[in-house]
């Protein structure tokens, strides 16, 4: 059942956090917090599942719920080693990528940093930063990098340590779904 709040807990995060990056004005694409919200909606879906075939000892729920917990375990930690893995001038190619690719995020970087442009800003293109009036806006690619780096770390670090309990869910429902019958003998379960 530990195994089941953590993913319950993983989930509830994913939610929190994308309401309060909403809330708080730091995030304005409900796009990007539509598909955070439906990840976290749909990992505490597949916890529950996985939390009532512990309860009823159903074979099917653990066996569906053993095979998604492992697909869930293979792309986070897939993207928590591509996180901890980028140097800083992959994290330099990927935030231009997304600067140049999104206009919702660029207008809440400018606005929440305090800048304008990437690397260079032009009069005539349009900024969300309160720099703008003085005329004197930093671009946002030293302020990005400076985080960018440090963030990943962050996220890489922390999804690495809930996929390794998604793995130890993942042999533990394994083991508890070819128990006989966990009620008569508890104690042959770990």
């Amino acid at each position: 059942l530990c195994v089941f709040s953590s993913l319950q807990l993983v989930s509830l995060l994913l939610i929190g956090i994308a309401a309060w990056g909403i809330g708080f004005g730091l995030i304005s694409s409900f796009r990007v917090v539509g598909v955070v919200i439906a990840v976290g909606v749909f990992l505490f879906f597949i916890a529950l599942v996985g939390l009532i075939g512990a309860v009823k000892h159903h074979q099917v729920l653990l066996f569906f719920y053993m095979i998604i917990l492992l697909l869930v375990f293979i792309v986070q930690f897939s993207v928590s080693c591509a996180c901890l893995a980028l140097n800083e001038e992959q994290q330099s190619e990927l935030l231009e990528v997304g600067w140049s690719n999104t206009n919702s995020a660029r207008t809440d970087i400018e606005r929440n940093l305090n800048c304008c442009g990437f690397r260079v800003f032009y009069p005539n293109e349009t900024c969300a930063a309160d720099c703008l009036r003085n005329l004197h806006c930093r671009p946002c690619a030293p302020i990005m990098e400076e985080y960018a780096g440090m963030v990943l770390r962050f996220v890489g670090g922390i999804g690495l340590f809930f996929s390794f309990t998604e793995i130890l869910g993942v042999w533990l429902t394994y083991r508890y779904r070819n128990q006989k019958d966990p009620r008569a003998n508890p104690s042959a379960f770990i």
